[in-house]
């Protein structure tokens, strides 16, 4: 991804300024630093067992489906919940972390079993978006996982389309347990740094708590009014 450029900043501050009837701050803004940072403490001694197990409670109140196994145990936990939702025709991001898991060799074999295994190209443009629309299943691994919240953080880009979480009728994420983070509080500290190493952002960041839930009719939850019905997170111990 390319960093932006800014146009007319100046021109543009100086016109607020001028409407303020003031004169342009142009010293930097000093972070403050404060006495007390609780957000920082909550949880932050618990092992990434203990945040396996935080995330697994959580799981049962947003309605998402938990799973647990190995590498190298993967592939067989992923095609049994694949046949749990059904699933015949299945979107996925091009990500390099399906081969490192050996997820490609499965995705062969669902292939020649007759499933429709679609992969996110960014040559393909919006014809992606309708492949995702028509899946029965998404499947993504998660960039981090908050545990406090059952949250998984999807950092798109050209190779991974927001559109593979969003759209399909189920919604299946890979989460490596070494993503796992107490909470939101360690997913920003993170995406900042990235922003600040990198010099750039992603396109998009996506926070997803399980399937699609809303409660905004009469205060009565229904899931899967704009997105996946059922989501399943299968945790993998990689570490």
């Amino acid at each position: 991804m390319q960093q932006g450029t800014v146009h007319n900043q100046e021109a543009f501050l100086n016109s607020i300024a001028k409407s303020l009837g003031r004169e342009r701050i142009k010293s930097p803004v000093e972070k403050p630093v404060w006495k007390k940072q609780p957000q920082h403490s909550i949880f932050k001694d618990e092992t990434q067992d203990q945040l396996v197990d935080r995330l697994r409670e959580q799981c049962q109140r947003i309605h998402t489906q938990f799973e647990r196994t190995t590498a190298e145990g993967l592939s067989q936990k992923l095609s049994e919940v694949v046949e749990q939702f059904a699933g015949e025709r299945i979107v996925t991001w091009k990500d390099d972390r399906f081969v490192e898991f050996g997820l490609d060799a499965l995705f062969g074999t669902m292939t020649n079993e007759g499933k429709q295994i679609d992969t996110w190209d960014v040559e393909k443009g919006e014809e992606n978006i309708a492949i995702a629309e028509q899946a029965d299943i998404g499947i993504t691994f998660s960039d981090i996982t908050l545990a406090e919240s059952g949250t998984v953080v999807l950092m798109s880009d050209a190779n991974k389309g927001r559109s593979v979480s969003l759209l399909p009728t189920s919604y299946i994420a890979i989460i490596p347990k070494s993503t796992l983070v107490p909470r939101m509080t360690q997913a920003t500290a993170y995406l900042h740094q990235v922003a600040k190493e990198e010099k750039r952002f992603p396109s998009c960041v996506n926070f997803i708590s399980g399937p699609s839930n809303s409660a905004d009719i009469e205060m009565n939850l229904v899931v899967g009014v704009h997105g996946p019905i059922r989501a399943c997170y299968i945790v993998v111990d990689d570490r």
